[in-house]
């Protein structure tokens, strides 16, 4: 089940914090509860990217994009990932999520999202290809910042997310509808 009581606590907790330019970091501080656990004892991978929704969502307070949406009456969606899990997470274990927006291109909005444990250690790491959506299809980055009244240029895109959104365009589509 999604984490609504989570939600609603990071939501007004981001609310209360300083507005964020598009590309900085939001931090948020968590915990492994029992629920959040799979049978080895430590946070499920899927549990893992479901709390990176929530720091995606504060993010998006932040910067003024929820806003947008709501007004619009667009959404947001979720076009590809690639998660690296390195260090486990386990019960009752604090750690702080970092969120941002780290680029984007004519269609799709990149963002990057970590936890991070009490030592200093980076559990696991996310990059996200989302999108913007209405009733016709996707809306492109430009329509978006003018919505939210920003101007900025794109930031470059770095080097390891070009090769992903390259290796990205290789892959088949649809999924194994093809020969070995």
């Amino acid at each position: 089940m999604f984490p609504f009581v989570r939600l609603a606590k990071d939501m007004l907790l981001a609310a209360r914090q300083p507005a964020l330019a598009l590309t900085d970091t939001h931090v948020s501080q968590h915990r492994v509860w029992p629920w959040d656990l799979d049978g080895f004892l430590e946070l499920n991978n899927g549990r893992t990217l479901t709390l990176y929704d929530l720091g995606r969502m504060s993010v998006g307070l932040r910067t003024g994009l929820t806003s947008v949406l709501r007004s619009e009456k667009w959404g947001m969606t979720i076009a590809g990932s690639s998660a690296r899990y390195r260090q486990r997470l386990r019960a009752f274990e604090r750690f702080e999520m970092r969120s941002r927006c780290v680029c984007w291109d004519e269609k799709f909005i990149y963002l990057e999202q970590s936890m991070w444990n009490t030592d200093g250690v980076c559990a696991s790491h996310v990059l996200y290809r989302s999108a913007v959506t209405d009733r016709n299809g996707i809306v492109s980055p430009d329509r978006v910042l003018t919505a939210m009244g920003q101007t900025s240029e794109a930031p470059k895109t770095p080097a390891w997310i070009a090769g992903w959104i390259k290796a990205e365009a290789m892959r088949p589509w649809p999924p194994m509808n093809h020969p070995t």
